[in-house]
């Protein structure tokens, strides 16, 4: 039986090496959901669709546009949201329009929004890579989104 929010991704337009990422980042994210807390099918949910928008576009815009796509097929805000805020450690409004974004809050706010985050800046392809690799490949950043991830990972880390 094929899995619903793949077969939404193939739909959408994205290709098979971003649905195996999705996958990824989905099992990576589940490692993280073991706290009574966490949601665990919005974790899945959101890990398994965040990358929606890599059919529309493979630059930073990505991700407004997947949640532009999700809320197009009247999938959940909660979910909309992981797509919208998955970037990095998160973007400001005022980041956001520096980038030539929409200007809208695209931080990850809730624990399964971090989850998510964090899970997909730990998978590069479909493969789990270390915070120092992660960090080594971020150098071009500015010092504060660099801390950023590493702040993102650090809390995620208590949930693992």
């Amino acid at each position: 039986m094929s899995d619903p929010r793949e077969d939404l991704l193939r739909k959408a337009g994205c290709s098979e090496r971003v649905i195996a990422h999705c996958r990824a980042v989905c099992t990576l994210a589940l490692s993280f959901s073991g706290s009574a807390t966490v949601d665990r099918d919005l974790v899945r949910e959101g890990a398994m669709l965040h990358d929606i928008g890599r059919s529309r576009s493979h630059s930073i815009t990505h991700a407004q546009e997947g949640a532009a796509i999700l809320r197009a097929l009247g999938i959940r805000d909660d979910v909309v949201r992981v797509a919208e805020r998955h970037i990095g450690a998160g973007l400001t409004a005022d980041e956001c329009s520096l980038m030539g974004l929409l200007p809208r809050d695209c931080m990850p706010r809730t624990l399964e929004e971090q989850i998510v985050a964090n899970a997909d800046n730990l998978v590069q392809g479909h493969r789990e890579t270390s915070i120092v690799r992660l960090l080594q490949h971020s150098y071009h950043l500015r010092r504060r989104l660099r801390q950023r991830h590493y702040r993102l990972w650090v809390r995620m880390e208590a949930f693992r």
